[in-house]
């Protein structure tokens, strides 16, 4: 399978990502397998794919959770060594391109305050949201990478309704 068959099937085609690398084979090593396990326990666990409830929760500590994954994608990247190279491709593209844009912005509004203000907070649960949506999708596609059963929706959403 190629890259861009891989990431078609996830519905994950807005990943701007070079052409030469799109038609590059996709084939998982065991180092990525493991690589991936690691990153999706962490993501299933988190904030990062896990619904928050309104009346619970702080907005500060959800955004210091999401900005944690830099850390933690580093170490399961160093940990698994240079064998782990197609979860390196796919970690480092959602670092960037996901992650990164959201914790940027409110890290920013975070300093000026924002947390403070109801309606940012609003706002920022509003686009937590968002993130949410597309890490569950990553966390489903490492569960693929990892070769093994995809849980992240275990859980009902009719119990956060």
């Amino acid at each position: 399978m190629k890259w861009e068959k891989w990431l078609e099937n996830w519905d994950m085609t807005s990943l701007k990502v070079n052409v030469g690398f799109l038609k590059m084979d996709w084939n998982p090593s065991e180092p990525d397998k493991d690589a991936a396990w690691d990153m999706y326990v962490e993501l299933l666990t988190r904030v990062t794919t896990q619904f928050l409830p309104t009346e619970h929760g702080d907005e500060k500590v959800a955004l210091e959770s999401i900005y944690s994954l830099f850390a933690t994608t580093r170490s399961v990247i160093k940990s698994h060594g240079r064998g782990c190279r197609e979860f390196t491709k796919i970690a480092i593209i959602i670092l960037n391109q996901k992650i990164r844009p959201f914790t940027a912005k409110w890290h920013k509004l975070s300093l000026a305050g924002a947390f403070q203000e109801n309606t940012k907070c609003d706002e920022f649960r509003v686009e937590l949201a968002t993130l949410q949506f597309e890490l569950n999708i990553y966390a489903s596609m490492l569960a693929e990478m990892a070769d093994v059963e995809d849980i992240t929706k275990l859980e009902s959403l009719n119990d956060h309704a």
